[in-house]
């Protein structure tokens, strides 16, 4: 890595996280810590606005901003795969997001990267979700977001049909299949949801709270046991 890349890299660190120990930086830009504290006493001669805190990091005074930044060639391939399957396997709000996303990264690219817009070396194929998970996925987001719970008809792995009240935590992606995860009130537990399983769905007008043991992070530690 150029010293000028590692230089944008730790103010990047620094603008993103409030106290950035030396150690920490050295480990993600894999150069010794003397390395950073002579690139930190730098910056700052330069006039980035970075003070030490005993025992405790590096942080970047509230007010400086990064100048507008300009993408290399792989990161906006990057962002052209990511923002493509969004637009291929989510909602139709995300798809519309990342269509929008896609023509604002078009649109201040210089002439010299755009014609990375029109390489097909990588594609992101379009298949439709099954069933109607794109539309599920989309009334599950807004729940997750506002903290409602939500009632859903499903079509469990034996094939018998249940209806359920969850508190929605997160939905994951496993290619082609969207899960959801969350509090069941009726088995009074964490359990799983395939989406295209989900005949019908309900965004109720009932909040709920975040209670110990009924977290996202519960239910990662105890899945990663």
């Amino acid at each position: 890595m150029r010293r000028a890349d590692r230089l944008f890299q730790i103010v990047l660190n620094l603008h993103h996280k409030r106290i950035t120990t030396a150690r920490d930086l050295a480990e993600l830009l894999e150069v010794s810590e003397r390395t950073i504290y002579r690139d930190i006493q730098d910056l700052s001669l330069s006039g980035v606005p970075i003070t030490g805190e005993a025992g405790r990091g590096y942080r970047l005074l509230q007010g400086f901003h990064l100048p507008p930044l300009m993408f290399t060639a792989e990161e906006v391939e990057a962002l052209l795969l990511g923002t493509r399957m969004v637009r291929a396997w989510t909602d139709r709000e995300l798809a519309r997001a990342a269509h929008s996303a896609l023509q604002k990264i078009e649109g201040i690219l210089p002439d010299k990267l755009s014609p990375e817009f029109d390489k097909q070396e990588i594609n992101v194929p379009d298949f439709p979700m099954e069933g109607m998970a794109g539309e599920q996925l989309l009334v599950v987001r807004m729940a997750i977001k506002h903290q409602h719970k939500i009632q859903i008809d499903y079509t469990r792995d034996d094939g018998q049909a249940s209806n359920r009240i969850v508190q929605p935590l997160a939905v994951f992606y496993w290619g082609k299949v969207w899960t959801l995860v969350g509090w069941c009130e009726l088995r009074d537990s964490f359990r799983h949801f395939r989406l295209d399983r989900i005949r019908a769905i309900e965004h109720l007008d009932q909040n709920f709270e975040l209670v110990s043991g009924r977290t996202l992070q519960d239910f990662l530690r105890k899945e990663c046991r």
